[in-house]
């Protein structure tokens, strides 16, 4: 258990049976009345984002979680898989519980997926990512005004935007943030 004036950013507790992580928490002190701890949560599970308020004598589970290291090796019918490096154990997740991040996966690339116990929270995906352009439509000789783009398909089936002098074979970098290019590799 963890005291309430003890919480700092980014620690993950239990509230109401839910695996939250406190985003950012305020101790508020009014002229009247008691002083109470308003904390922004991240709900692990839902993925959803809630304020709420506290008296400063309550107490908190601490939800201890555990990032593995874990390798994509492949995806099967919806089903993905992945290995961990150091036991070679492999375990199988579906696409719902990996949402958009699924949309970044291509073999052989190493994310750290979050458990609480056996249960999987989720996956941490690296900021960037390099992938092959698999098609893509080529440059019109004098088509270059200002940051002028054309739509790429990637290796992975990924369809992004890039800039004109990128061809098909090349190697581009993008951000698993918000999925647009970032440059050549």
């Amino acid at each position: 258990m963890i005291n309430i004036n003890d919480i700092k950013n980014g620690m993950t507790i239990i509230v109401d049976g839910n695996i939250c992580q406190i985003v950012e928490f305020m101790h508020v002190k009014p002229g009247k009345g008691p002083a109470f701890v308003r904390i922004k949560l991240k709900n692990l599970r839902t993925g959803s984002t809630v304020e709420q308020t506290f008296n400063t004598n309550i107490k908190f589970e601490r939800a201890n979680i555990n990032k593995t290291s874990m390798q994509f090796l492949y995806e099967n019918g919806g089903k993905y898989n992945f290995m961990d490096m150091e036991t070679y154990e492999q375990i199988e997740l579906d696409k719902d519980s990996l949402g958009e991040d699924s949309k970044y996966l291509k073999e052989g690339i190493n994310v750290d997926i979050s458990f609480y116990g056996s249960e999987v929270l989720g996956l941490s995906l690296p900021d960037k990512i390099e992938y092959v352009v698999e098609s893509t439509e080529p440059a019109v000789k004098g088509n270059t005004a200002t940051n002028a783009t054309k739509e790429a398909v990637l290796e992975n089936g990924l369809s992004i935007k890039v800039p004109l002098f990128i061809n098909e074979g090349e190697t581009v970098i993008v951000s698993t943030k918000d999925g647009k290019y970032d440059s050549r590799a």
